[in-house]
């Protein structure tokens, strides 16, 4: 038997929905989303697979050379929207929750690290678009969280992996996303999506799989709130001061080493604006003792914890609503040693009479490349953040250590007199390259009282 050209409704041993012989010509009905599937036929079957994408509301497609292909109408998936407040709709698959929800439309360029990206807070109040094509095929697991759980609004990728592998490995993508009421939207043209966000900037949208009216997401997104001006912290902070003690994994340990015992060496006490997990881990597997505090605990009460060294933490959202940690900060200069990533370094600055503005798209991604330029050394880091420290606004007090190589924005600043710096990035490496470890030792140096 040659090869065929059908249509199916679900299972593959359900009679097809159509059939034809190829080369040739399929009519599908519209404003549905069908699941492409192209087979290796074996003895006039299809067996195992060689390709498959998602297309949304297909009409016609002609087959042009010898393939066995079926057509499977979503039985047990939902049709999806993602709307743009420009009028731009984009018609998929839910691989998530149900669900309505909005947000900032950002993209990721990781190709890997999509449980770390989901559970990071930094990413609250955004909808992530992921530019590598396939998610997912690695599963989830609980070691490779940042929070306890997700807090980004939703999650858009090309395709969903429904087959994972890995030996540590304990669900798919879509469960996850299901069990934290994340909606997921697969099949879509990220690319055309990405290039959108590129040329206009980041933009407000909704994706849902309860209303599918175009006109009605559209005005939907243009009216959902902003990050400008919101603080998004308190959403996401600690309640509650709390100590840690959780240290790196085996791999990371390795390539740090120990610096004392557990829990022999300085206190660290962490302003936790969104904090990842990595993080305090990292402080922790220095011999370290860390606390953990909420973002707005007052210089007063951080003193009475008797720090050795405050850290600042990443977090999400426009850091100029965030005043009553600028105040905090700006208290605590020159009485003890400071570090800060991501919305900590924004904060730091800030606290210090600097400025920040909104970036056109964002950096958001694993292959983020920044110079040193005390070194001259080039960094591959991990970034995640839509705002910035203004360049001409720069206080005397403060001077920049590292540059972004994509668009010579400020990615690291020092006090000129007080033992406080931070950079625009990640260090803590999760998931990304492990090129700005050095960071952390330097703090530590700091908090030891080593002259630098």
């Amino acid at each position: 038997m040659g090869n065929r050209f059908v249509a199916r409704r679900g299972a593959l041993d359900e009679p097809p929905l159509c059939s034809i012989s190829d080369p040739g010509q399929l009519t599908l009905p519209r404003g549905r989303c069908w699941l492409i599937r192209c087979k290796r036929p074996v003895g006039g079957l299809a067996k195992k697979p060689i390709s498959g994408i998602f297309a949304a509301d297909i009409r016609c497609l002609t087959l042009r050379r010898s393939l066995s292909l079926w057509f499977e109408p979503p039985t047990t998936m939902t049709v999806a929207k993602l709307a743009l407040e420009d009028g731009t709709v984009f018609s998929g698959l839910s691989f998530g929750a149900d669900g309505e929800v909005s947000g900032e439309v950002v993209f990721n360029t990781a190709m890997t690290g999509y449980q770390e990206i989901l559970t990071d807070p930094s990413y609250r109040g955004q909808i992530v678009t992921m530019t590598y094509p396939e998610i997912g095929n690695y599963g989830v697991n609980s070691i490779d969280i940042e929070h306890d759980s997700p807090s980004l609004s939703g999650f858009i990728v090309r395709e969903e992996s429904r087959i994972f592998s890995n030996y540590r490995a304990e669900g798919d993508l879509g469960g996850y996303l299901k069990q934290h009421g994340i909606p997921g939207l697969a099949g879509i043209d990220t690319r055309s999506l990405v290039r959108r966000i590129r040329q206009q900037g980041a933009m407000r949208g909704v994706l849902s799989t309860v209303d599918l009216d175009d006109d009605s997401l559209v005005r939907k997104a243009a009216s959902s709130p902003g990050l400008v001006g919101r603080d998004l912290v308190r959403e996401v902070m600690s309640r509650q001061t709390m100590s840690w003690s959780e240290e790196l994994d085996d791999w990371t340990a390795t390539e740090i080493g120990s610096a004392k015992a557990s829990g022999s060496g300085r206190h660290v006490v962490c302003m936790d604006f969104g904090m990842k997990w990595n993080i305090p881990r990292h402080f922790a597997s220095r011999g370290n003792r860390v606390t953990i505090v909420p973002g707005d605990t007052s210089s007063d009460d951080i003193q009475r914890l008797e720090p050795d060294g405050l850290f600042l933490s990443n977090g999400p959202g426009d850091p100029e609503p965030v005043q009553y940690a600028q105040k905090t900060i700006a208290e605590l200069i020159g009485k003890l040693p400071i570090f800060g990533i991501c919305l900590g370094h924004q904060l730091l600055s800030l606290a210090c009479g600097a400025k920040t503005f909104k970036l056109k798209f964002g950096h958001r991604g694993v292959n983020q490349p920044v110079l040193d330029l005390e070194t001259s050394k080039v960094e591959i880091t991990t970034q995640n953040h839509g705002f910035a420290v203004d360049d001409r606004e720069l206080p005397d007090c403060l001077e920049v250590t590292h540059r972004n190589l994509n668009d010579d924005t400020i990615a690291g600043v020092r006090h000129r007199e007080a033992a406080a710096f931070s950079v625009q990035y990640h260090p803590e490496a999760a998931s990304g390259p492990h090129d700005s470890h050095y960071l952390f030792n330097r703090f530590q140096e700091q908090l030891e009282g080593v002259p630098g």
